[in-house]
């Protein structure tokens, strides 16, 4: 199990609620989209990153002695979260096509390849089996609700604002994402108070 510094616990259980949250918040928003994203690449890109990604997996589980600490989890975890921020910011900012694709594509990836660490640690992470329901819960809640968010999304600029080319809902809906992962930012550092106290499992 998990131990606790003297000096704190090093981690908050409800903002990591909460984090969890709009982290599933935002999947649930942005899964359609990267259909339309991914549309420029070839297929041959999807295997190359297949295979890329095994690889990567592989190498991070034979370090898992090392990353089973409460830091290297809130250091990786702010890495994916920078991964996927740079996709939103490259969304808003770059032209649509291949580039662009190929840049989103590669920053799914990399947070495709901690999947497996980070679900193996949040199990560890997690004290109670009451605490992984509530967990499990506001996680499938966020992504239901996020999914239900893009459709209506999408219905309204159609109806409303009379925006059908797929590029440009995506770009207005990236707009969105931007705010949400700003609240995943937020709430994954409260998550982790007295960083440099955390200690290994």
């Amino acid at each position: 199990m998990l131990l606790e510094d003297a000096e704190g616990p090093g981690f908050s259980f409800p903002w990591f609620v909460s984090y969890k949250f709009f982290n599933s918040l935002f999947l649930g928003l942005s899964i359609g989209s990267v259909f339309t994203l991914y549309a420029p690449l070839d297929p041959s890109t999807f295997s190359a990153g297949g295979i890329g990604l095994a690889i990567a997996t592989l190498l991070i589980a034979t370090q898992y002695h090392r990353l089973f600490t409460r830091l290297w989890f809130f250091r990786l975890s702010v890495l994916v979260e920078a991964a996927i921020l740079s996709g939103v910011i490259a969304v808003l900012t770059m032209e649509s096509g291949q580039r662009l694709a190929l840049f989103i594509y590669l920053g799914y990836q990399l947070s495709f390849a901690f999947g497996s660490y980070l679900v193996r640690f949040e199990t560890l992470l997690i004290s109670s089996e009451e605490q992984l329901k509530t967990l499990d819960i506001a996680k499938q809640a966020a992504y239901l609700l996020g999914m239900g968010l893009a459709w209506l999304t999408y219905r309204v600029l159609e109806s409303r604002w009379a925006i059908e080319d797929a590029d440009a809902q995506v770009k207005a809906l990236y707009g969105v994402l931007l705010i949400i992962e700003a609240a995943v930012f937020f709430t994954l550092l409260k998550s982790f108070p007295n960083r440099s106290k955390t200690v290994s499992v």
